[in-house]
């Protein structure tokens, strides 16, 4: 095992809406894999990546809540 010691401890943060566990899983592989390309003075294995998820009633754009957005996009998509 190989321990690494480093004096930065960068941390990643999704804040968004719930995902599955696959998602949360290439999410974590994926933004850790990005920030090393970006910084690569860094180990891959200094970064925290934290997953903070909220349900879409906890979620608003332009004064609705998320499910209700997403139906009037659908709407209007299907509208024209």
């Amino acid at each position: 095992m190989t321990l690494f010691i480093v004096k930065k401890m960068p941390v990643l943060i999704y804040e968004g809406s719930e995902l599955n566990q696959s998602q949360r899983k290439e999410l974590i592989k994926g933004l850790t894999e990005a920030a090393c390309n970006v910084i690569p003075d860094i180990p891959k294995e200094a970064y925290y990546v934290l997953l903070r998820e909220y349900p879409g009633e906890k979620i608003g754009v332009g004064g609705l809540n998320l499910p209700e957005h997403l139906a009037n996009l659908r709407k209007k998509q299907a509208e024209g």
